[in-house]
This record gives C-alpha cells, structure tokens and sequence, in this order.
C-alpha cells in the first residue's frame, strides 16, 4: 500500500510540474502580462530574444543561491535539489511554448485565455506544495524570506511579487519598453492564483493526500507531538 502511495505521489508531482508549466505558458501568450514571479525571466528574454525557458532557468538557479545565503548557517543543502528540478520544470515550459502558437488582438480572448492560466497555475502550484518533495524555487525563496524576516508566507509573497515587478518595471525601462510583462494579467494573476490555489484544495487536497498517503503522515506527525 506504501509503495503505491509513493506511486501517486510522485505521478501528481510530474503532473503538477506539466500543470504548472502549462499556466506559465499560457500566461506569456495572452500579451496582458505576465505573473510576478516569472516576469523578471519573461522580460530579459524579450529584451534579449533569448529562450524563456532558459533564461527562467538561470533565474531560479539564482532564486536556489540567495536561499542558502538567506538562511546562513541554518541552510538546507538538500534545496539544491531545486536546480534539477528548474531543468526539468523549464524544459516544459520551452515544449509547451514550442507547442503552442497564440496571436489574438481580442481582448475578450486573451482574457479567457488568462482565466485558464491562472486556473492551471493555482492548480500546479497546490499539487506540487501538496506532494511536500522539493519545493520550485519561487516557493523555496519566498519561505526563506519569510523565515529571515519572520513573517508569514503571505507578507513575504506579497514582498517577493512587489520586488519582482519592480525589477521587471526598471528592465521595461532600461531597455525602451515600457511596461514590458506587466499589466492586468500581472494583477490578476497576483490576486487569482491565490484564490485558485484555494479552490483546489477545497475540491481535491483531501482526495489525493489519501491516494499519495500524505494523510497518513500528518496523523503519524500529530501522534508524535501529542507524545
């Protein structure tokens, strides 16, 4: 029963990393903005016609870095399990923009088509936080800020995404291009994939922490404090 837990586990994760990829894709394609924490990535790439993928890569290779730095002498060598993770993940997103060709000047469209990235990142998110195996880099970096600063996840999100459009604003700026990866979809997605990520759990973190025996783990984790 263990090992086919494991199975689960590990199926929801790839599925949660090809979700995740997707919504990020779809987000680039709506020409309404990008999400915060890509939108650093996105607009280097744009100024520099450089792959997305790639450069997403190197930037979450970044995020790995400053975690350790961040947390000092109470760094967890195991977070650099993040970097083989980035490759993989960034391979996606380079196989999904290759896949998928989107030009529409209707804003009606590219709106919808905004709604289904933020439904596909808020739900990639949740499974892959869920799975609890190694956390994306954009995860990893906001808890160890948050623990740095002693807040909770939420104000350090908040911090992080603030920070990631100043970036990304003085990029647009630098580089002639106004408001590159930054508009509407930006604050919609700051605002959607929150709640997203919620309505997820609501209809599906109870069935599949059965099915990945992460329940069973929790139970074991509250005998052992209860002791």
């Amino acid at each position: 029963m263990k090992k086919q837990c494991w199975c689960f586990r590990i199926l929801f994760y790839i599925l949660s990393l090809v979700i995740l990829a997707l919504g990020i894709t779809l987000n680039t394609k709506t020409g309404l903005g990008v999400s915060p924490i890509i939108s650093v990535s996105y607009s280097v790439s744009q100024v520099l016609h450089l792959n997305f993928g790639n450069v997403t890569l190197i930037w979450y290779t970044i995020f790995v870095f400053i975690q350790l730095i961040i947390r000092g002498k109470k760094r967890r060598w195991y977070d650099l399990l993040q970097i083989p993770l980035s490759i993989v993940f960034t391979r996606f997103l380079n196989l999904f923009d290759a896949a998928i060709h989107w030009e529409s000047e209707s804003f009606a469209a590219n709106l919808l088509l905004l709604l289904a990235a933020i439904i596909l990142t808020g739900a990639g998110a949740a499974m892959s936080v869920n799975m609890r195996l190694v956390p994306n880099p954009g995860d990893g970096i906001v808890a160890a800020i948050a623990d740095c600063i002693h807040r909770d996840m939420g104000f350090a999100k908040n911090m992080f995404d603030l920070m990631n459009i100043c970036m990304t604003f003085i990029i647009g700026i630098v580089s002639g291009h106004f408001l590159l990866g930054i508009g509407i979809g930006t604050v919609f997605a700051v605002i959607g994939v929150g709640r997203a990520v919620a309505a997820f759990n609501y209809l599906c973190k109870e069935k599949m922490d059965v099915l990945a025996g992460i329940s069973e783990e929790t139970v074991s984790e509250a005998e052992v404090c209860t002791e």
